[in-house]
């Protein structure tokens, strides 16, 4: 599992500015922070840090009447990106590689990602990753296992991010390849509706994972999702949350695809923070 003591700072910040823009009183925002605590006093160490974060909206919700806090940004991001995608196709078709070209924009649009930072310029981050080296490399791997595999899985990770995952996903062009959502609204996750509003679903199969946390938890989702990813040859796996749910499985088909946006993962992945990657633990061994 992948947390520490820092990760309760990271959401009480997080939350805080939640409990500000719904108008809590003082009484509700100390209820809700009362609450904050016993949950994480109750459940540290027995739930992933997702799944924790899914028990927290959840709390948020009832005591805001908001069933998705993160709608508006949500539509800005993907808003946001939508509009770079001349810009970005034009890049990738003057690429001599599109297959790394791609795969570095989609690692970029992991910057969207409004429960790590809020503050952040989507722009200057693609064309950083365009310029830099990853700190973890192994897309020759990930390339050569797509181009042998029969079916291919994709865990989306943001909204927003979505738009850059779809140009990766064009660029693949894999037979069997799906994208899979988040089952319900998760932060600033994306849904079948994100899907459906950036294009996604003409680009891909689209598959809900039936459970609304901000990462895909298998044993939690559902059975067809279960029996999908069972199935698949290469799992391309996007974002921090991805890799908090699923790196305990130390499953070899597997390649998590991310920014290192907080010291604790970048520590675990034993890179600077901010660093962008394509690692599959098996081959770090």
């Amino acid at each position: 599992m992948i947390s520490d003591y820092r990760c309760f700072f990271c959401f009480a910040r997080a939350f805080e500015k939640l409990i500000t823009r719904h108008g809590f009183s003082v009484e509700e925002g100390n209820l809700f922070t009362h609450e904050m605590i016993s949950l994480f006093f109750k459940k540290w160490g027995s739930l992933t840090m997702p799944e924790f974060s899914r028990e927290m909206h959840y709390i948020l919700r009832r005591h805001s009447g908001n069933p998705d806090p993160y709608s508006t940004e949500k539509k800005f991001s993907n808003d946001q990106a939508l509009e770079m995608v001349p810009e970005l196709m034009e890049i990738i078709g003057n690429s001599p590689d599109k297959f790394s070209t791609a795969l570095r924009i989609a690692i970029a649009g992991n910057i969207v990602d409004f429960a790590a930072n809020d503050d952040f310029n989507l722009k200057e981050t693609v064309n950083k990753a365009l310029s830099s080296d990853l700190a973890i490399d192994h897309s020759t791997e990930l390339r050569n296992r797509i181009r042998k595999a029969g079916q291919v899985l994709y865990l989306g990770d943001n909204a927003g991010e979505i738009v850059f995952d779809r140009l990766f996903i064009e660029n693949i062009g894999h037979g069997d390849l799906t994208f899979a959502v988040r089952g319900g609204p998760a932060i600033n996750d994306v849904t079948m509706d994100d899907a459906i509003y950036t294009g996604m679903t003409e680009a891909a199969g689209v598959i809900s994972t039936g459970y609304d946390a901000p990462s895909v938890i298998p044993e939690k989702s559902s059975e067809t999702f279960r029996e999908l990813f069972r199935k698949a040859d290469v799992i391309i796996s996007k974002g921090q949350g991805n890799l908090e749910g699923l790196i305990q499985l130390n499953d070899d088909r597997i390649f998590f695809l991310l920014m290192a946006k907080c010291e604790t993962v970048a520590e675990y992945l034993k890179v600077p923070r901010g660093s962008k990657v394509v690692v599959n633990p098996q081959l770090m061994e």
